[in-house]
C-alpha cells in the first residue's frame, strides 16, 4: 500500500483551502507532533491531516492564522479520527480553544472491539493492514526546520494509515452495537478540556499531598497556587519552578525566614534567589485557620477499601458478561469515584459508572450492593 506524496502547508491561504476541502469529507484523520521539555504547555510543531484526497503536513510555525483548522475541528458533519487523542486534545484546547466533535479515537475503538489492551498505533496498523511501521523518528525535535524527508514521511504515515483503517473499525463497532459508546467516550475525553486549571485546587495534584495534615495542606495550597501562576505566566513546567518534593517539604516545615529556607533540603541557591521571598509570602499568607480537609481520608479506611473491592468484583462480573475490558468499563479511578460519591450521601456530580453506556450496564448490579453501611 504505497503512501501518496504529502503536501507541505505553510501559508494561511493554503491552510484555508485545505480545511475547506476537508469540510466536504465525511471524515478526516488527524494527528499532531509537539515538543514538551521545560514548558508547561506542549509546543505544537506539526499537524497532519488526511481527508482521502490530500495528505497534508501543516507547519504551525509558519502560519499566522490557524482559524480554519479550529473551524474544521468544530464542524460536526466531519468525523475527526485520531489515535490515543488525549495529548492532541490538550493542544487543541490550549491553542485553539476548541475540542473536536465527533471524535473517533481508534485506540478506544480497539478496546471496545476487544482487540486487547490499549493498542499503540503501530500495533493497530499491523493488525488491520499487516504493515510494520518505522517508529524510529518518534524522538524528533518537531520545532526544528527543516525536517528531513524521513521525519516528514513518518509523520504523514500517522494519518494516512489511520484513514485507511477507519471504515473497517467503524463498521465492526457498529455491528457490535457500540458506536454510540464510542461517541460518548469521545465526549468524556473532551470534558473539562476548555476549563483553565483552578489555582485553588492545584495542591490536589501534588504528589503525596495526602501525607500532609490539614494545616500543612493549607500551606501547600498556597504554595501550589503560586507555583501554577508562575508556570502559566512563564510557560514553564511545574517541576522547573519548584519540584513536588520540595513543595511538600516546605509545607511540612513552613519556614518563616530566608535563613530557614537556606536550611531546607532540596532548595538550590538559584531557586532561593529567584523565588525565596515569594515562597515565604505564600507560607505567611496560608489560611491555616481554615485548612482543607485531609486528602483521601476515606481511602485509608479499611471499610472503604473493602467497599471498593466489592464494587470492583461486581463490575468485573458485569464486564465479563458483556465482553467489555474490565479496566475500561470501571477502572480503579472510576470505582473509587463511585464509592466516594456513595459514601458522601450521593453528593456532587453523578459518577461516570452511572452515566451513558456504563450506566446502562452498571446501574442495576451496583444498586444491589450494600456498600455504604
Amino acid at each position: 500500500m504505497a503512501m501518496p506524496q504529502w503536501q507541505w502547508i505553510d501559508s494561511d491561504e493554503a491552510l484555508l483551502a485545505l480545511c475547506q476541502q476537508c469540510q466536504q469529507a465525511d471524515y478526516v484523520a488527524l494527528d499532531t507532533e509537539f515538543v514538551r521539555t521545560r514548558t508547561l504547555n506542549a509546543q505544537l510543531g506539526l499537524v497532519q491531516i488526511y481527508d482521502g484526497t490530500t495528505l497534508a503536513l501543516v507547519d504551525p510555525l509558519a502560519i499566522n492564522d490557524l482559524g480554519p483548522l479550529w473551524r474544521l475541528l468544530l464542524d460536526e458533519s466531519v468525523v475527526k479520527v485520531l489515535h490515543s487523542a488525549s495529548e492532541d486534545l490538550e493542544i487543541f484546547a490550549h491553542q485553539g480553544g476548541v475540542i473536536p466533535k465527533p471524535l473517533f479515537d481508534s485506540q478506544v475503538a480497539g478496546v471496545l472491539l476487544n482487540l486487547g489492551g490499549a493498542m499503540g498505533y503501530a500495533k493497530l496498523i499491523q493488525h488491520y493492514l499487516d504493515i510494520e511501521l518505522d517508529k524510529g523518528e518518534s524522538r524528533t525535535d518537531w520545532l526544528r526546520r527543516p525536517l528531513s524527508e524521513k521525519q516528514l514521511s513518518y509523520a504523514a504515515a500517522d494519518v494516512y494509515y489511520l484513514h485507511k483503517i477507519y471504515p473497517t473499525m467503524r463498521q465492526s463497532i457498529e455491528q457490535m452495537g457500540r458506536l454510540e459508546w464510542l461517541w460518548q467516550e469521545g465526549e468524556r475525553a473532551c470534558r473539562g478540556r476548555l476549563k483553565p486549571d483552578d489555582p485553588s485546587k492545584a495542591y490536589l495534584k501534588v504528589k503525596n499531598a495526602w501525607q500532609l495534615k490539614p494545616q500543612q495542606l493549607a500551606v501547600l495550597k498556597s504554595l501550589a497556587a503560586w507555583r501554577l501562576e508562575v508556570a502559566q505566566r512563564k510557560d514553564l513546567a511545574l517541576s522547573f519552578v519548584v519540584k513536588d518534593a520540595v513543595l511538600l517539604n516546605l509545607a511540612r516545615r513552613a519556614p518563616r525566614s530566608m535563613a530557614a529556607l537556606h536550611k531546607l533540603e532540596g532548595l538550590d541557591e538559584r531557586t532561593l534567589q529567584r523565588h525565596g521571598r515569594a515562597i515565604l509570602k505564600c507560607v505567611t499568607n496560608a489560611d491555616t485557620d481554615n485548612p482543607p480537609e485531609a486528602i483521601d481520608a476515606l481511602g485509608v479506611d479499611p471499610d472503604f477499601r473493602e467497599a471498593v473491592a466489592q464494587c470492583r468484583e461486581c463490575l468485573q462480573a458485569v464486564a465479563k458478561q458483556h465482553e467489555v475490558a474490565p479496566e475500561f468499563l470501571a477502572s480503579k479511578k472510576l470505582v473509587t469515584q463511585y464509592v466516594t460519591w456513595l459514601w458522601n450521601d450521593r453528593f456532587g456530580a453523578t459518577p461516570d459508572v452511572l452515566q451513558g453506556w456504563r450506566g446502562e450496564l452498571c446501574y442495576e448490579p451496583l444498586s444491589k450492593l450494600n456498600l455504604n453501611d
